[in-house]
């Protein structure tokens, strides 16, 4: 069901992993970012835009991993977008195909549709679409070709798999030359970029309102620094204080830090 986080802005929550569809509402349509994931899911949301009058006049993909290629084909056929560099590597690492027992996929995903989007040329600074102006903050953390976006007039950051209430930064540590840089760059990016924006909505976990923009991105900062050091954290998304359902980020942590203590050596 969609959730009203802002004016003009909705949020449909998966049960995969607390994925966020964010929908931006515009003057002839609807501007859908990351899609969902589950068939049902994107289904209902099709169906409830449809139920408000409202058709999806854009898409966009805030970076290349699967669960934010996906698409469904009651959502149309409106154009599907992506920074040039996220286009680039979704369409070369799905030219392997995906093998869903390695990465946990449901059944209930569908592949039809993924990774069908255009890049942007390179520099584009919003969105292509006949709606309020969405900001595109292009950066390397997490993914190639990443991009947050901000919606100014609805003071709304859409961090994509950024600034997470439950999820640590996870780094791109796939042939990347300095992974931490990179993320601590893209955090301050966000910092700027953020201004007066009072909502925050990360591709998994909760939407964070007034206050919390800041509050996240020095949490994920001070996450970063410490593998940066290479000490255990004290981050409360990792280790007995992590919430329910999501005790395995742990292992994601142990996992960064023993790759990162590999790449110094």
């Amino acid at each position: 069901m969609l959730r009203q986080v802002a004016d003009g802005v909705l949020v449909h929550e998966s049960e995969f992993c607390q994925s966020n569809a964010v929908v931006v509402q515009g003057p002839t349509g609807v501007l859908l970012i990351d899609a969902g994931v589950l068939e049902a899911e994107m289904a209902c949301l099709a169906q409830d835009l449809s139920d408000s009058g409202l058709t999806v006049e854009a898409g966009f993909s805030t970076h290349p991993h699967w669960d934010h290629l996906l698409w469904h084909p009651a959502l149309g056929t409106a154009a599907r977008w992506g920074t040039a560099l996220c286009a680039a590597t979704a369409g070369e690492r799905l030219s392997h195909g995906i093998d869903r027992q390695r990465f946990g996929i449901p059944d209930e995903v569908p592949f039809d549709l993924i990774g069908l989007i255009t890049g942007l040329p390179a520099g584009t600074e919003l969105i292509p679409w006949d709606g309020p102006p969405v900001r595109i903050v292009e950066h390397r953390a997490h993914a190639p070709g990443h991009a947050a976006l901000v919606i100014q007039e609805r003071g709304v950051l859409v961090a994509g798999d950024m600034l997470s209430d439950v999820l640590i930064p996870m780094l791109d540590l796939n042939n990347t030359a300095d992974p931490i840089g990179d993320y601590l760059a893209a955090l301050e990016l966000l910092e700027r970029a953020a201004g007066d924006v009072d909502v925050v909505i990360p591709g998994h976990g909760s939407v964070g309102g007034a206050g919390q923009v800041r509050a996240r991105i020095e949490q994920d900062r001070v996450y970063v620094n410490a593998l940066q050091n290479g000490v255990e954290s004290s981050d409360p998304r990792v280790g007995p204080s992590a919430e329910e359902g999501w005790e395995w980020v742990s292992d994601v942590h142990a996992g960064q830090l023993a790759r990162l203590a590999a790449l110094r050596g």
